[in-house]
């Protein structure tokens, strides 16, 4: 193994989730730069590596100098200190404060920082409030350091060190030592394979109990995420032995009696579905079991209203909202109104909107406490829109805070006769038990969705499972109105989901609102759309490319993938050399941004839309609008953005824009299912675009089975009623 020494100059290519890195640097037995590849975590340009690999003659990029082994030392060059304080990696500390630092110490100012920081005020700029900030930086990055070393001697990764100091602090070593696995739920991006490696060079022998548990456990959470309530155990013990490497069945099957025992799993035969040892996280078993519960009570508590008072307010609220219902529009309304929970489903163009506008009308005109909801804020801002009354997110309804919980829960009702929910399709089995805690059972429940568009990214399938049951009234609409009939939009949202090839608009543009362009060769799909972003349709449509274009695409990975039309578009419409940089992610002002998880402290949502405000390049932070709201994001939060003028269609639900642009291609065929190209599809209000070939749509229109979700709510649920 070759061992050089080399400083780090720029990053080429940083992954994230693995720590896999490319950088350019620079060593004194090499001419010139040298690329160095390796899991090596966050690089800072500047520092000084100890480098153990073998160099490899890439057929593309060229000589490379793979790492397998790394140690971090500090700085020796002017040139190289000057970089790794710049990096961001010190709060408090930029490019500007950064040169002055290393004018007045020179090379003895990573020394000073170490012994003798409170010298630091001497710099101009520099003063009480500000080297507070930079001496708890350093200490952190000291700590960080003394954790590398403990995780290099048992020759772990040490990717995330950062990110492990930040959960534990001095306590990490301890915690690593104790049990491995906690990190994989506790520490973003660090998956099993990564705590397994450790718990195995920390001494955990390989058919320890600990870890088969460990195993079983880590496969239902990956398993939950992918939307199953439950798996059946004669597929999941393969997928846990597959994980771990031919751990016999026989001791697995100990292994999940004994999680039966501890309570962590319950394991249930489930006749209705053939399936036999139905495996539940305890928790999601809790969850489905009481849902269908809460369901149930809410739907059969009795709550009083007069139908003949209903009526009565409705026509008049015909005749002054001047509409005309029709008897199925006019029938849902008065269902709506008088069973105590209902739910209202259909496709675009059916008439949605219209009912849960005359509802909230009648309600209000009742002097009856309505509460509207939808699962993201976009969504939500839908439905104010469209009621004319206000609607919020459901955690926001709920009065959620990271360190209380639920404000409105069991104990703590919500104060409401009415609650709506729109876009239902988006909402999980957890959100839902949670809203059916807070509600008042005199409460009535409506729920609005279409049961055609992609199923929530939560566990669950609750709008689907709930029609199949078929134990709360329902208005399943399927009349497209004469106005809607226009719109080449839903005709086509209609064709797709029957299976049928979409049709171009007969009109010209810019009258025309769809385009179906055939297209097979990816460079020019690439080209197409970022001319189409770009130049052609706002030119013809007068739409503006940063505001009113979505790229909506079915993966992150290849050439018409999110990332690489992200940095494409990035590269066209905000280009420039301000920029905080995560990784190969680089934020600017003015870039449209995408929040990625849920985080409660700061108020935001997986799925939320903003655009970059500011950029602090001296404390390495960006701050994001998100309609009107100001959230501010340092380096270890940027994990949770990711540019957005390109994004997944799954992140795309609740949403809509004036138009979307959505290639279909056959690269993208692992998920390339029916309900995926319709949501996608039903994003746009006045232009639609897809560029792909007939093959790969067709592959999507014939794909329905894809995302089968194993859950029994609609069995529990027709249990329940009897």
């Amino acid at each position: 193994m070759n061992v050089i020494k080399a400083e780090v100059i720029s990053l080429v290519y940083s992954n994230v989730r693995n720590g896999y890195v490319i950088a350019r640097a620079k060593s004194s037995r090499e001419p010139g730069q040298i690329t160095v590849c390796g899991y090596m975590g966050n690089l800072v340009p500047g520092e000084t590596l100890s480098l153990h690999g073998e160099w490899k003659d890439h057929p593309k990029y060229g000589r490379q100098f793979m790492v397998q082994e790394f140690e971090q030392i500090f700085p020796a060059s002017i040139n190289g200190i000057k970089r790794y304080l710049s990096s961001g990696m010190i709060k408090g500390v930029g490019p500007v404060m950064a040169g002055k630092m290393v004018l007045m110490f020179g090379q003895e100012v990573l020394e000073i920082l170490d012994s003798d920081p409170d010298k630091l005020l001497q710099v101009e700029g520099i003063g009480t409030k500000k080297l507070e900030k930079i001496k708890a930086s350093w200490a952190e990055q000291r700590e960080i350091r003394n954790l590398m070393l403990f995780l290099q001697t048992y020759q772990i990764p040490t990717t995330f060190a950062a990110r492990i100091y930040k959960k534990y602090g001095s306590e990490a070593v301890q915690k690593l030592t104790d049990n491995p696995y906690d990190l994989v739920y506790e520490i973003r991006g660090i998956g099993f394979k990564t705590a397994d490696k450790m718990a195995l060079k920390l001494g955990l022998p390989a058919d320890s109990q600990e870890r088969l548990q460990a195993g079983i456990v880590y496969q239902l959470f990956q398993l939950a995420e992918k939307g199953h309530l439950f798996y059946p155990a004669s597929e999941l013990l393969p997928r846990v032995m597959e994980l771990l490497g031919g751990t016999v069945l026989e001791k697995l099957q100990s292994a999940l009696n004994m999680l039966e025992e501890r309570k962590k799993i319950t394991v249930q035969d489930l006749p209705e579905q053939n399936i036999e040892g139905a495996v539940y996280l305890g928790f999601y078993y809790k969850v489905e079991q009481e849902l269908a519960q809460r369901l149930c009570s809410l739907s059969t508590h009795p709550a009083a209203l007069s139908l003949e008072k209903v009526r009565s307010r409705l026509e008049r609220l015909e005749q002054q909202e001047r509409i005309r219902l029709t008897s199925e529009q006019k029938q849902a309304v008065l269902d709506g109104c008088m069973n105590k929970a209902f739910v209202i489903t259909g496709g675009p163009g059916t008439g949605k909107t219209t009912i849960t506008r005359m509802m909230v009308k009648t309600f209000s005109a009742l002097k009856l406490r309505i509460k509207l909801a939808a699962p993201t804020g976009r969504a939500a801002k839908r439905l104010s829109q469209a009621t004319g009354a206000q609607a919020t997110t459901i955690h926001r309804l709920l009065g959620f805070s990271p360190s209380e919980g639920f404000e409105h829960n069991e104990q703590s009702k919500l104060k409401a006769d009415i609650v709506i929910v729109d876009e239902v399709s988006m909402l999980d089995a957890v959100l839902m038990v949670q809203l059916l805690r807070a509600l008042p059972v005199t409460c009535r429940l409506i729920l609005v969705g279409d049961v055609n568009q992609l199923p929530a990214v939560g566990p669950g399938n609750v709008l689907k499972d709930i029609l199949a049951s078929e134990t709360i009234p329902r208005a399943v609409l399927t009349n497209i109105f004469r106005q809607a009939r226009e719109s080449s939009i839903v005709v086509n949202a209609h064709r797709i989901n029957t299976g049928k090839f979409p049709v171009n608009s007969d009109k010209s543009p810019p009258r025309a609102d769809f385009f179906w362009v055939q297209q097979d060769d990816l460079p020019r799909i690439q080209e197409l759309i970022t001319y189409m972003v770009c130049e052609r349709i706002p030119a013809v449509y007068g739409l503006d490319s940063l505001r009113d274009i979505q790229v909506l695409t079915p993966m992150h990975k290849g050439d018409v993938g999110t990332m690489e039309l992200n940095r494409l578009l990035q590269d066209r419409l905000n280009p420039g050399p301000d920029a905080v940089v995560r990784g190969y992610r680089r934020f600017r002002v003015r870039d449209r941004v995408l929040q990625l998880r849920n985080n409660y402290e700061k108020d935001v949502f997986n799925g939320d839309l903003g655009w970059v405000d500011k950029v602090d390049l001296e404390d390495s932070e960006i701050t994001v609008d998100f309609d009107g709201r100001k959230v501010v994001y340092d380096l270890d939060d940027l994990d949770e953005l990711t540019l957005a003028y390109a994004v997944s269609v799954h992140k795309s639900q609740g949403s809509e824009y004036p138009a979307i642009i959505m290639p279909v291609v056959t690269q993208h065929y692992l998920l390339l299912q029916r309900n995926l190209i319709y949501t996608g599809l039903t994003r746009a209000r006045q232009l639609a675009v897809i560029i792909g070939s007939p093959k790969a749509l067709g592959m999507g229109l014939n794909n329905t089975g894809a995302g089968h979700r194993f859950t029994h709510l609609r069995y529990r649920l027709q249990q329940a009623f009897e």
